[in-house]
């Protein structure tokens, strides 16, 4: 197996399919010199399909990305270049395709492989999406045929590890995790979102998470405290929220359980008959729990103690086996759709702290707070992934620091905003006009259309003024015409573009600090495709754009790095370091007392690192002043 260095994510499409990625991007990946190709889902999935989580033969590889012998051709040469490969497994669930998809299509093996009742018909959908049908995985039988193929490039050596979707939407994540151990999979991370302070389960056989937790940290690292109030006041004033951001999770995702999962608590009102069950998972504050027949822990009490005192007692009893099951499976989707598809579109403080896993009512992090994570990450999971961004982020870690470096100029941010109001008219919805300037500040410059898409979509998920189900034309053709009048109003662009600057220059120095405390700190970097330069990707479809691989290529090549490939030289440069002192990075990690201006830290005794978090004036500079700061703060001690 190649040594863990560094992970790099590739979302798969049929335009970058198997060939593709061995003939251009395999090459770039070596001259970067990361470890692992992280691919997105390659079993054959629904014709169209523009993301490969929609399965609908987990026995065949896609047809579309290449099939099988391009896949194993791209895993030789990974091998042959020194680097390996690790997949990205879908064991939750399969596309509804009765075309496509013979296991669906045939009515005594729809009750076999799947969560569906052949009386009533409401069968365990992922998340709302009614195409996705949940598998029952937990049956070995079903395990056997959904993983066979992928079990089988990992026998044949073609494949390192697995990346496993969705794990809380399985019966028993553990038990189908020690499955998979059992089947020689030695390298195991899971996409489990944790909540702020919430830890990866210790019985979990798993090298760690994708890394979203990191992703939220760094972020608030970097966030000035200072600016708390004042943007609190400030959101206050223009827009007339002032309920802490819990309160607004707790309303959407009660409004999801009672309306998108209605289904799913009706089939668990069928199992038990019980008032308020949707208002409990409401209340719960993590994805779900994991009690098992016997196999309760402290964690679990904790997540129980919100509930009724009757349901708590039948959950961590496991009384009514199949309804405790299906209750485990069913809260993860209402915070998912509730928090971060519903809730995290309606509430704007600062929307840097929008992201998956993450908690809005937490303004910044101090160095203290990230020093205990990292030491506790480097004892529980050494090698769990180290994320700034991914194919299911709200924004990229560029965006988000762009967004965060508000904070320190919280008093120039609220005149701006409203000079901008003024000199524009304004919107309809003052919530929705404040989304807009951050949107513009984070991603600047942005083209018209990428706006306009990104607007449809939040306003839809928000489900304030318009949503998916029921769309108010007339509202969003005001907010697109607001967007667009944007472009060519001068009073506006001649204020808007000087200050988007020089944000944009502090949005950098935090993006090269928090990437160097990504690539050093405890754990598994992982880049998302692109992110090697400056990535200003909004949500998915836009992270899902096609990279300019011959660009990136080009900047591998290059010895002076400028303003542009400045991430790129860093990422080359530590990762270089990370290849000839890996005992460096796999040793003990010391903190460093530097004062709440600056995080610094010693790695396996050799190397020392440290990062402002405070830039002031120094973001008005030149690059000289940027990048051999950086140089600097990564040192190998005498």
């Amino acid at each position: 197996m190649a040594q863990l260095r560094c992970t790099y994510r590739i979302q798969l499409t049929p335009g970058l399919g198997f060939r593709r990625v061995r003939e251009v991007v395999l090459p770039y990946l070596r001259d970067l010199g990361v470890s692992h190709l992280y691919l997105s889902p390659v079993l054959q999935a629904r014709r169209e399909s523009t993301h490969g989580y929609d399965v609908v033969d987990p026995t065949r590889i896609s047809a579309e990305l290449g099939g099988e012998e391009e896949l194993r051709a791209l895993c030789r040469a990974t091998g042959e270049a020194g680097l390996g490969t690790i997949l990205d497994v879908v064991p939750n669930h399969m596309a509804t395709s009765e075309e496509e998809n013979r296991l669906w299509r045939d009515p005594e093996l729809r009750a076999r492989f799947f969560d569906w009742d052949p009386e009533t018909g409401w069968y365990r959908r992922f998340f709302d999406v009614g195409e996705l049908a949940g598998l029952r995985v937990e049956d070995p039988d079903v395990f056997e045929t959904t993983h066979a193929k992928v079990l089988e490039l990992g026998d044949a050596n073609l494949v390192d590890g697995l990346r496993i979707d969705h794990p809380d939407g399985l019966a028993n994540p553990r038990e189908y995790l020690d499955r998979l151990r059992e089947r020689g999979v030695e390298r195991i991370w899971v996409e489990k979102i944790l909540e702020p302070g919430e830890p990866l389960r210790a019985d979990w056989p798993v090298e760690g998470t994708t890394g979203y937790e990191f992703a939220n940290d760094v972020t608030a690292l970097f966030v000035d405290p200072a600016g708390e109030g004042p943007l609190t006041d400030l959101y206050a004033g223009l827009t007339g929220e002032t309920r802490p951001f819990a309160e607004a999770a707790h309303e959407a995702k009660l409004e999801v359980a009672r309306t998108t999962f209605a289904q799913e608590f009706e089939r668990l009102r069928a199992l038990l008959p019980r008032d308020g069950l949707e208002e409990a998972a409401a209340a719960l504050h993590v994805y779900r729990t994991y009690v098992e027949p016997g196999r309760v822990d402290d964690e679990d009490r904790k997540a129980c103690a919100v509930l009724p005192e009757e349901l708590s007692r039948i959950v961590l009893g496991f009384e009514h086996a199949e309804f405790v099951t299906r209750w485990q499976q069913t809260t993860g989707p209402v915070m998912a759709k509730g928090v971060e598809d519903t809730a995290f579109y309606r509430w704007f403080r600062l929307t840097a702290l929008n992201e998956v896993g993450g908690d809005p009512d937490r303004f910044s992090l101090s160095p203290e707070a990230f020093h205990r994570a990292a030491l506790e990450r480097l004892e529980r999971h050494p090698r769990t992934l180290l994320a700034s961004q991914t194919h299911d982020t709200k924004r990229a870690g560029d965006v988000r620091a762009r967004i965060g470096a508000l904070a320190a100029i919280h008093e120039e941010w609220g005149e701006r905003v409203k000079v901008w109001h003024a000199v524009t008219g304004g919107m309809d919805d003052p919530n929705e006009e404040y989304l807009v300037w951050q949107t513009l500040v984070g991603a600047w410059p942005i083209v018209p259309r990428r706006l306009e898409l990104y607007l449809e979509k939040a306003l839809r998920e928000g489900k304030r003024t318009t949503s998916w189900l029921d769309p108010d034309d007339a509202h969003e053709r005001r907010v697109m015409e607001f967007v667009r009048s944007l472009y060519s109003n001068h009073e506006f662009l001649d204020d808007f573009e000087p200050f988007a600057a020089r944000v944009a220059r502090a949005g950098e120095h935090a993006s090269l600090g928090a990437l160097l405390l990504r690539l050093t700190s405890p754990g598994l970097p992982d880049i998302y495709q692109g992110d090697a330069l400056w990535s200003l990707n909004l949500v998915d479809p836009d992270n899902r754009r096609p990279v300019d691989w011959a660009a990136h290529a080009a900047v591998v090549r290059e010895t002076s790095p400028d303003r542009r490939t400045m991430k790129a030289h860093l990422i080359r440069r530590v990762l270089r370091l990370r290849a000839e002192r890996p005992e460096a990075f796999d040793g003990e990690y010391e903190p460093l007392d530097l004062g709440p201006d600056r995080v610094g830290f010693v790695r396996g005794g050799a190397i020392r690192v440290v990062v402002p978090l405070r830039f002031g004036d120094r973001a008005d500079g030149g690059d000289r002043d940027l990048l051999p700061e950086y140089d600097q703060e990564l040192s190998l001690l005498r």
